[in-house]
């Protein structure tokens, strides 16, 4: 039987499947350090000279493979947490182990109170509460501020195309997510981003050179239809500056020509004075003078004889031709 025993625990602990799981996971924990250890700041900077976070290098190492069994360990555990997140109860799992934990210890003191006469869980009491040392805190709050400043910033260089190729990245992730979200569920949603962010690099990096090839063809056929488009503009600029400036002359000289023919013409450049026209009446009353009056008597009448009279009145006809006029 000890030898059997022997053998079997020979078995588990020894033997070449064991010493090459041995190896693997030595080897895990040496990239896992070295991986931890690659969260230094670069020494490169964006294009208006600001430095970057160390998560940058991080996340560098991380999604290039240098360490793979890192990125391979990183990768099965977020994908392994969304389908925790959902499949497994984990909320009303960690509520249950609140609540049991809380009413075991409640239910012990209470029993220690009534039969010992003293507190059970009491007495497991520390002396002193245990707290978070302020260099911890400090160092928490850092690293955080250091993770925002890292989305922030590369939020900042996709938005304003410091690189086209990764702005023309994310707008086809987001234009795909846009139109995915309508048939997928979020947490598939997840699972299919965090794949594409491991996969895609992996996948680049084993086909660099044809990749490579491929890019730079296609940026040369849009540099060359660019071209196309800058020489077709500027050949039809050019001919509609052509044409502007020959429908201006013909403009300009037809309004020279005009301008000659009104010098040419004396009457045309003089200004004819309109007098006013005063409104009269159409039939004017005549003047009437004290001319045209006979002269009153200046002594009292007298008889005179008929003659006299006749005289008088033949004055007084010759005299009305005056008044008419």
């Amino acid at each position: 039987m000890d030898f059997v025993g022997s053998g079997i625990r020979d078995a588990v602990t020894k033997g070449p499947v064991v010493d090459s799981v041995k190896s693997e996971a030595s080897k895990t924990g040496g990239e896992l350090r070295e991986l931890k250890n690659s969260r230094v700041t670069p020494s490169t900077t964006t294009n208006n000279g600001q430095p970057l976070t160390h998560y940058h290098s991080l996340l560098y190492s991380l999604l290039s493979w240098e360490q793979p069994r890192a990125t391979a360990v990183s990768y099965a555990s977020v994908i392994g947490f969304i389908f925790a997140a959902r499949y497994l109860p984990l909320l009303r799992w960690a509520f249950k182990f609140l609540y049991m934990s809380l009413g075991l210890t409640a239910a012990v003191e209470v029993a220690g109170h009534v039969i010992l006469k003293q507190g059970i869980a009491s007495s497991f009491r520390p002396r002193r509460y245990y707290t978070i040392p302020k260099e911890t805190t400090e160092a928490v709050l850092e690293d955080l501020s250091q993770l925002l400043d890292f989305f922030l910033i590369e939020f900042q260089r996709i938005l304003f195309a410091e690189n086209v190729v990764h702005t023309v990245a994310a707008f086809t992730a987001a234009f795909t997510g846009y139109w995915l979200i309508r048939f997928i569920p979020l947490w598939g949603l997840a699972v299919l981003a965090v794949t594409t962010a491991y996969i895609g690099p992996l996948v680049y990096i084993s086909n660099r050179e044809i990749i490579d090839e491929q890019i730079e063809n296609l940026q040369s056929i849009i540099s060359s239809q660019t071209n196309q488009l800058k020489d077709l503009a500027g050949e039809r600029t050019s001919q509609a500056t052509g044409l502007m400036k020959q429908y201006v002359g013909d403009y300009s000289s037809k309004a020279q020509e005009y301008m000659g023919r009104r010098s040419a013409s004396p009457e045309t450049g003089k200004t004819k004075l309109v007098s006013p026209i005063v409104k009269g009446d159409a039939n004017p009353e005549p003047v009437i003078k004290t001319e045209d009056f006979p002269v009153a008597p200046k002594v009292e009448p007298t008889s005179e004889p008929i003659s006299h009279v006749v005289e008088s009145v033949e004055q007084e006809k010759e005299r009305e031709p005056l008044l008419a006029a």
